[in-house]
């Protein structure tokens, strides 16, 4: 017997069982999707030269994930599939059988039992055969209904995962850090607080329907069924020859799709399915697989070498995340030239240096630039002691919870923490700055230009760098100047709105301006002595009042307002009275109106008569209009109890007249 065949084999074992470990419970990441498939082939190939499978060996058992809570069996065993990066053993598998071909989603599984129409348990894959019920968490995964309209008893497998775009936006406000979306899909389901679990946005995509009491046979009429009861099912596609041009030319459409970023979800491969489910069950079970219930393929990914030229730190809402840059390289087809290095945590394990390190890099998935090992190490690698963005001192920080140590900015007021606030202020609620997204603000403060909200609109003066940006060109920047210059006229409530004023939205703005002009009303806050000024004005209690003045009276944001103010011009929403037929008046409108088009005229033509129009009866209301006078409704029931007159839309117009 070979031993160090053996010793290899017990080292690899160890290495592989910890790193899925991690992969399954949203640790940080010990090795690589790259590195862990060259690793298992490696174990399987000793298998076969030795004769002999280790105890714990990943070959013979399912790896499980660890999330805590009540345990249950399954009703039918998850199963994992058989895989292969050669499309010639998907062939031989279907054996010419009609086949069904679908996304390998790469996120966390969960199967769901549904009862008569109601949801009765949500748990988790486990080791295939125990799982936990996270029951409890359903309401905050996407596409996990409560109720279907179908009967008897259901039983549907599906996958958990969190789209790149969601995962990118939660991690730039995340206080832990994640490697990729089905790090952070495992990480959340850990969490006991569904509101917790519902910010990270898990979308629950059904890819098979494992029981119904209905006949169906057929894999994509099953899916159908599950469409048509409301579920957001995996893209699939039939392939009735799988021959090996079929089979091939389908492998490389949808492969297309994924670098093409069609797809929005993570996928690490592709699965085959036969059509005829009676036949697929009839399989046996070898070893963890079940021979007919599926084959995985998965793509063999393209390594290339390059060497470091500097590891640049750029600074989100929570960290400071370091980036490889490094000598271009073709890979799947582009140019790549920039990888995340996630946090410090990855760049030990991997054993970062300094500047001349050579390096490998992949695609992972085809799609996510990743750097998977260190060739050579030059140099050493360096944490910077300082914020990248506004210079303040940085500091290393470990996890409490994984362990993963960040660099994080010591300044509250650092420009990359107001990330948020800088995404209200150019959204089309508030300045209406078409193409600049979240990840592009990231990307202009990381690039020292924006401090304030007046230097979004000083971004013309960096044109030409923004257009040598990757991602960017020409076009992209001037796209970005045309929207600049068309939201330098905004109406004086999105302004409000979007200074991001605490406890003040679109409708706290439009209030405050009913009875104040734009530059009035922060003149007057500035020099109130009582918080609680604007509280007279309807629906702006004491406690947004105080907020909208405390603002105001900050000589900091006041520098920012009068910054603002030299690029903007603010116009006014709100008409002055035309009249003053209502001056003074607060009124109600209820029910359907004749004589004016719709309430909102009606309630227009009060206020540029110098009244109000308010939603419910109180004791400052000086007249209900409803032309039902009669009713027993509440608001004229309330209305007769405080003595306050009801009256119809013609006496309306009789004694304050019509426009």
């Amino acid at each position: 017997m070979n031993t160090e065949k053996i010793q290899e084999m017990e080292t690899l074992i160890r290495a592989l069982n910890d790193a899925s470990q991690a992969y399954y419970n949203g640790l940080p990441e010990k090795m690589t999707d790259f590195e862990w498939d060259a690793g298992f082939d490696r174990l399987k190939a000793l298998e076969e030269e030795t004769g002999m499978v280790l105890p714990d060996s990943p070959t013979a058992r399912v790896s499980a994930d660890e999330i805590q809570g009540q345990k249950e069996a399954h009703e039918f065993a998850a199963l994992s599939l058989a895989k292969t990066k050669n499309p010639e053993e998907l062939v031989r598998w279907a054996d010419g059988k009609p086949i069904w071909l679908s996304w390998k989603l790469d996120g966390l599984t969960l199967v769901a039992t549904y009862d008569n129409g109601s949801l009765s348990r949500v748990v988790t894959r486990g080791d295939g055969h125990i799982g936990t019920n996270i029951t409890h968490l359903a309401d905050a995964i996407i596409g996990i209904p409560r109720k279907i309209k179908a009967s008897g008893h259901i039983v549907i497998r599906g996958e958990a995962v969190i789209s790149y775009a969601d995962f990118e936006a939660f991690r730039l406000e995340a206080e832990e850090d994640y490697a990729n979306p089905r790090n952070l899909a495992s990480g959340s389901l850990t969490l006991k607080n569904p509101e917790e679990v519902k910010k990270r946005k898990i979308h629950w995509i059904p890819f098979t329907l494992v029981y119904t009491e209905e006949t169906i046979v057929s894999w994509g009429e099953r899916m159908d069924w599950l469409d048509a009861l409301g579920f957001s099912t995996v893209e699939r596609e039939r392939i009735d020859e799988p021959d090996y041009e079929h089979v091939t030319a389908a492998i490389h459409a949808w492969t297309e799709k994924v670098t093409g970023s069609v797809n929005p979800y993570p996928v690490d491969g592709l699965v085959i399915s036969y059509d005829d489910t009676d036949y697929a069950s009839g399989g046996s079970v070898t070893g963890h697989h079940a021979t007919r219930a599926g084959y995985a393929f998965k793509w063999q990914d393209e390594a290339s070498s390059s060497v470091l030229d500097h590891v640049e730190w750029s600074c989100a809402a929570s960290s400071i995340t370091p980036v490889a840059v490094f000598e271009p390289v073709e890979i799947e087809g582009t140019t790549v030239r920039r990888a995340s290095l996630c946090n410090i945590s990855e760049c030990e394990r991997l054993g970062i240096g300094g500047k001349g390190t050579e390096i490998s890099v992949i695609k992972a998935n085809k799609i996510i630039p990743k750097v998977i090992s260190v060739l050579k190490k030059e140099g050493d690698f360096e944490i910077p002691k300082v914020c990248p963005v506004c210079g303040s001192p940085a500091e290393v920080k470990e996890s409490s919870i994984s362990g993963t140590k960040t660099l994080r900015c010591t300044n509250s007021s650092c420009a990359a923490k107001q990330l948020r606030k800088f995404t209200r202020f150019v959204s089309k609620a508030g300045m209406d700055i078409d193409g600049i997204s979240e990840m592009t603000l990231d990307r202009f403060i990381n690039q020292g230009w924006i401090h304030e909200y007046a230097d979004i609109y000083r971004l013309n003066s960096h044109h030409d760098e923004i257009a040598e940006m990757d991602g960017f060109g020409v076009k992209s920047a001037d796209n970005i100047a045309a929207s600049i210059q068309k939201a330098r006229s905004v109406p004086d409530s999105r302004v409000i709105f979007a200074l991001c004023i605490p406890l003040v939205g679109p409708d706290v703005a439009r209030r405050l301006l009913s009875g104040y002009s734009f530059a009035e009303l922060f003149e007057t806050a500035a020099a109130a002595e009582d918080p609680e000024i604007f509280s007279e004005i309807d629906g702006i209690g004491p406690e947004k009042s105080a907020a909208f003045v405390t603002w105001a009276k900050d000589k900091e944001n006041q520098a920012i307002l009068r910054n603002l103010l030299e690029e903007v011009e603010v116009t006014a929403s709100f008409k002055k009275p035309s009249g003053e037929k209502c001056a003074g008046m607060t009124f109600v409108v209820t029910g359907d109106v004749f004589l004016f088009r719709n309430r909102n005229e009606l309630k227009a033509y009060i206020e540029s008569q110098g009244g109000k129009v308010t939603g419910s009866v109180s004791r400052k209301t000086d007249y209900l209009i409803n032309n039902d006078i009669a009713s027993t409704s509440g608001k004229n029931r309330k209305a007769a109890e405080l003595g306050i007159p009801v009256i119809s839309e013609e006496m309306f117009v009789e004694q304050f007249g019509n426009q």
